[in-house]
């Protein structure tokens, strides 16, 4: 096995500059480190926040190229490290200083599996060495281009990439069920606490079939009869305080998955630490980030901005809670703690019965959520200890 500089196996480059007043309404998709994050780019459903016009896109493409199929991207500030592979040619440009860009890979050097190399604690221990004393706490191409890789034959290089590849397809398919799954808890939600078309005492739509409704003057619309609004400060209970865990608490593997505010992952690290929350299932608000996540097992609190919500109101289960809270539009005065914001929200208190019938309906639901979270998680256990062994050679494929 030999090893090499990152910068010796591939061209490491930025992107041409666009202002702000280039971008459009709509056009070429132009992206930056949210959108490889969580994933979005290499979506054919996704809607994005930035377009450039097709004329400007096609002048760049010619003048300085674009990235392409087998190419990799890197996010270079804020949730630093995120990684793209680019298994198909898609139309788009990025931000230049968020993401990073690696292309014309050596013909000696497999691009999948350098892109598996970037996801290992050797790369990553590499790039904290090099970011120590940094004035901005942000990647650079010179860092990158200092990296030790590690490259045995082209042969082996394809044979663990196809072995990683593999575990990543199954757990990027897990997380497709999982969205179905959440879309399924979302409409009957919508069906029955937005529309108020939940099944009467004869199995028909309620509101449809003109069930009494009741005008409340805090949402200004009118609400079955029977049912409270509150807001959500009123209903949230107390916990008992456990350790915050700072992200250099975090560890790659441990006894209990630590969750904070960051959008691009659900588990954030790991830890051994008893000092955890063990009350659940659980509703995780982001106070900065705003993200909202249901957390149905034993976790670690991530210690910035992470509040986690538990209702004391029987009418409000922790299911309807999660569902309450994603489907609102929380106030978003710039950057702030929007905390604040969400204890002020009104929610809808259905009757006891109708509560109780919601809950039942998504147990079933969230209980299968759960269950492939934790397939999901010990095959990223998994996949992230064969990652260096492979890569050093203590562990070899037939």
């Amino acid at each position: 096995m030999t090893k090499y500089k990152l910068g010796d196996l591939c061209r490491i480059a930025s992107a041409k500059r666009i202002f702000e007043n280039e971008y459009v309404d709509f056009g070429v998709p132009f992206v930056r480190g949210q959108e490889i994050s969580d994933g979005s780019l290499l979506d054919q459903n996704s809607v994005f926040d930035c377009y450039i016009s097709k004329e400007r896109y096609e002048e760049i493409k010619q003048k300085y190229g674009k990235p392409s199929k087998g190419d990799i991207l890197i996010t270079a500030v804020g949730t630093i490290g995120n990684l793209c592979y680019l298994d198909k040619d898609i139309d788009f440009y990025f931000k230049d200083g968020n993401v990073i860009w690696f292309s014309d890979i050596k013909d000696f050097c497999c691009g999948l599996y350098l892109y598996h190399f970037m996801k290992g604690s050797f790369f990553k221990d590499q790039l904290k060495y090099y970011m120590i004393g940094a004035v901005q706490n942000a990647l650079t191409m010179d860092m990158l281009k200092k990296v030790n890789v590690p490259l045995p034959s082209l042969s082996e290089q394809k044979k663990i990439a196809a072995v990683l590849s593999a575990l990543d397809d199954k757990i990027a398919l897990n997380k497709k069920m999982n969205q179905k799954l959440e879309a399924m808890a979302k409409r009957l939600y919508d069906y029955w606490f937005v529309q108020f078309d939940f099944p009467d005492e004869n199995g028909r739509p309620y509101k449809t079939s003109g069930g009494p409704m009741t005008h409340n003057p805090t949402l200004n619309r009118e609400i079955p009869v029977g049912w409270e609004v509150l807001t959500i400060g009123e209903i949230l209970d107390k916990y008992k305080t456990t350790k915050k865990f700072n992200t250099s608490d975090y560890k790659s593997d441990g006894k209990y998955p630590i969750v904070d505010q960051d959008t691009s992952t659900f588990i954030a690290g790991y830890t051994d630490d008893e000092d955890v929350l063990k009350r659940y299932p659980a509703v995780l608000f982001g106070d900065h980030s705003t993200c909202v996540k249901f957390l149905n097992f034993e976790f670690g609190r991530g210690a910035d901005g992470t509040q986690i919500l538990y209702s004391k109101d029987e009418r409000v289960r922790q299911f309807y809670l999660y569902m309450a809270i994603k489907s609102m539009s929380i106030p978003n005065p710039g950057y702030a703690r929007h905390f604040k914001f969400l204890k002020e929200m009104p929610i809808i208190l259905p009757c006891q019965e109708l509560a109780d019938e919601y809950q039942k309906r998504m147990e079933p639901i969230y209980t299968a959520i759960t269950k492939v979270d934790l397939e999901n998680r010990a095959m990223t256990k998994l996949r992230n200890k064969l990652l260096p062994l492979l890569m050093n050679g203590q562990v070899t494929i037939a």
